[in-house]
């Protein structure tokens, strides 16, 4: 099975052109000048919009500048689109304010913006300690939504690098509608407990490279949603949390394929799961497809490698259809380390829709801290397999 370059080398050729544009000097809006206060207490709204209307303004290079320092930034959309290319660089850390917001979408948006650059190292602070006892989504899906931490709306051709995010109220970054982003050297950490902390969560988005970085979170690593394309994850540390995530697929009338997605060279360690499918049982009919698991390495997590087309977090479900969702052409290569539970590999897959094309190749795991048997468990797959399998495959 062929899987595409999905990111051409002009788009990063753009990407270091940029880098060493700003290198040699662009215009510089520093939000001190515009009032900001980093006394980690007083609310710096105006100052960081301002400083950001101004920039994106600009028909060249532009750099809001967020000197070290602890901010106080309520929640504030950062709008496009601008008339060049627009750095956000941070040097200090910014802060939330304490309490749920309940309703409240969003903590930081970037929205409508083209060649946008989010870096310099700092530190967003979702004191999410102060809303996790609010949150009732994890229990039922009536619920009110606390706000994602930063979140990136039609954004294009831009790149996320050296930023680090902790204690998000709700999830770290989310991506919608959004193509050819970059994301590297990202520092994403929640504890396990906090309630729907995912790490990275995209819909309706296409051209998305994640590389290099560590997500410890209370629910996905990341989570890849409907309508979603050309998706490379390499070289990222996840757990703990809800391991890497395609899904959930097929609970509303409006979902698109999900077509192309990567996952290399990562390692997951005191997951609850490791790579997973999951979709529920509807009659949304979609496809998933074209999907690349190769060379992770997984210790300790509970259901390493997992497709589950009977997802259903909060029961009672309804289960008066089997889930309309195609899953087919998926490559599982050299993939090894221990599992904490006896099933290290579950495939429940659509009897209406059965998995196509499952391919494994070199699949090895032990139980964790014990010479425990383990155990495949499938129904409604099929596939081939290859090379070393253990536990043996079930299909």
């Amino acid at each position: 099975m062929a899987h595409k370059n999905i990111f051409p080398c002009i788009f990063f050729s753009i990407l270091f052109c940029v880098s060493f544009t700003v290198a040699q000097g662009a215009r510089t809006f520093n939000i001190k000048s515009y009032g900001a206060i980093a006394d980690g207490r007083i609310e710096n709204r105006k100052a960081f919009l301002r400083a950001w209307m101004d920039a994106c303004d600009q028909k060249e290079v532009s750099i809001v500048y967020i000197p070290k320092g602890v901010y106080m930034l309520g929640s504030v959309e950062f709008g496009g689109p601008c008339r060049g290319v627009t750095m956000f660089f941070m040097k200090g850390d910014l802060r939330a304010p304490r309490g749920a917001f309940l309703n409240v979408e969003t903590w930081l948006g970037f929205r409508y913006v083209d060649n946008l650059i989010l870096k310099g190292g700092g530190t967003l602070d979702g004191q999410g300690q102060s809303a996790w006892p609010f949150n009732q989504c994890h229990k039922n899906n009536n619920c009110q939504t606390l706000p994602i931490s930063v979140k990136f709306d039609f954004v294009t051709n831009s790149r996320i690098k050296s930023i680090r995010s902790i204690h998000s109220k709700n999830a770290h970054f989310s991506f919608f509608g959004c193509t050819n982003i970059n994301i590297s050297n990202v520092e994403l950490l929640a504890p396990d407990y906090s309630p729907n902390t995912d790490g990275i969560k995209m819909g309706s988005s296409s051209n998305i490279r994640i590389s290099d970085s560590k997500i410890s979170t209370g629910d996905d690593c990341i989570a890849i949603l409907s309508d979603t394309s050309n998706i490379d994850i390499s070289n990222v540390y996840c757990g703990p949390g809800h391991g890497i995530s395609i899904g959930s697929l097929g609970k509303y009338t409006n979902e698109k394929n999900v077509n192309g997605v990567s996952v290399r060279k990562c390692t997951l360690n005191g997951t609850d799961n490791g790579i997973r499918i999951k979709s529920w049982e509807s009659p949304i009919s979609i496809t998933a497809s074209n999907f690349l698991f190769q060379d992770i390495f997984m210790y300790n997590v509970r259901n390493p490698i997992i497709i589950d087309q009977t997802y259903c977090p909060h029961p009672p479900c309804n289960r008066h259809t089997a889930s309309h969702v195609q899953i087919r052409d998926v490559t599982y290569r050299n993939i090894f380390g221990t599992s904490s539970s006896e099933i290290a590999v579950s495939m429940q897959c659509s009897k209406k829709f059965p998995c196509k094309n499952i391919v494994m190749t070199d699949i090895k795991f032990g139980h964790h801290g014990t010479k425990k048997s383990l155990k495949s468990y499938c129904s409604y797959v099929n596939g081939r397999f290859f090379g070393r399998q253990y536990p043996p495959p079930c299909f």
